[in-house]
């Protein structure tokens, strides 16, 4: 950035910039800026608790399907119990029978032979008796084991039903952003590849521009040809309106220096070119002024660490980011 070769430019952008931001806006732009780091690291945190809650619910979801086998399990070996009680209970049964066929048999005979059949018979009416109490108790055991097989198959399939509600709304998202990256790759086709690049990454899409297609060195005014291509990306914004938007602007690392002191800095400089980008999206467009953020990262965020005049390039630059709402993914986690 020499001053010396673009004096007369600085001076009347500082005195511009001196007339109409006052020093009220530009704490208000810090403030701003301070929020839309605090909204991005919630934003952050939100995404991280989202993917720990999906986890914890596919962990309680293996956990059910483990129960339900252990019930199933349960459920066969007391069967196998019960049929094994009843075949004992009817030959008992049949045996008690037998008995009392005999015991008439025999009332008019020995007298001792009587007494012996009797004791016999008691024992079996005793023994039969325990086998239908042991039958009753694994009935009420099976039944138990049924009801907890029921209820552990209605919880899985509720959890099934909330996974696969997650898994969609994801997969949707997911195809919502890269048709929202087509749309926009198209829409700016022309840009493509000539100091502007669009990438789908982390679930979000980043529209990337370089400082030479909106901004002469130092400037905040946006050039022509970059109003150009901000009024293609705002009709594409118009037509998603589930779609928040938040500008950054970054510089290189040299120190920002300039005649006057309108700018006092490369975090300055970020932020008012940011923000002369949400103006620019917002002119004669019908965008809820609500989804955009403009964001001044000053050159604390580079793309290219070297301290090369080619890194120093890469770094200068705007950053649009395309990120989806997330309500309807909040409203099916809020009723786990």
């Amino acid at each position: 950035m020499k001053v010396s070769r673009y004096a007369g430019i600085v001076a009347i952008a500082v005195l511009t910039l001196g007339s109409c931001v006052p020093a009220r806006q530009f704490e208000e732009t810090k403030a701003k800026q301070k929020k839309c780091e605090e909204e991005s690291a919630s934003l952050r945190t939100q995404n991280q608790e989202f993917s720990v809650k999906l986890n914890e619910m596919n962990t309680q979801l293996a956990e059910i399907q483990r129960r339900r086998n252990s019930l199933e399990q349960d459920t066969a070996s007391i069967g196998k119990s019960m049929r094994a009680i009843t075949r004992n209970y009817d030959k008992l049964n049949d045996t008690y029978e037998l008995l009392l066929q005999k015991n008439r048999e025999l009332l008019a005979g020995n007298a001792e032979e009587t007494k012996k059949l009797s004791g016999n018979l008691q024992m079996t009416q005793e023994e039969l008796q325990k086998k239908q109490d042991e039958l009753k108790q694994l009935e009420a055991q099976l039944n138990q084991k049924k009801a907890d097989l029921d209820n552990a198959n209605t919880e899985l399939k509720k959890r099934e039903a909330r996974v696969v509600e997650l898994e969609t709304i994801l997969k949707n998202k997911d195809q919502a952003v890269n048709d929202l990256r087509k749309k926009v790759a198209d829409a700016l086709l022309g840009f493509v590849n000539n100091g502007l690049t669009v990438e789908q990454k982390n679930g979000k899409v980043y529209v990337s521009l370089e400082e030479r297609l909106l901004f002469a060195s130092g400037s905040t005014i946006v050039d022509p040809k970059g109003v150009e291509a901000l009024r293609k990306l705002a009709k594409v914004l118009e037509q998603s309106p589930d779609i928040n938007v938040l500008v950054e602007g970054h510089t290189d690392n040299v120190p920002y220096s300039s005649a006057s002191g309108a700018i006092k800095d490369n975090w300055d400089l970020s932020v008012l070119r940011a923000t002369s980008i949400v103006k620019i999206l917002l002119q004669n467009s019908k965008i809820d002024a609500t989804r955009l953020t403009a964001a001044g990262r000053g050159e604390y965020l580079p793309i290219d660490k070297a301290n090369t005049a080619e890194a120093r390039k890469r770094n200068r630059r705007t950053e649009i980011i395309l990120t989806p709402k997330l309500d309807e993914l909040l409203k099916v986690l809020e009723t786990q």
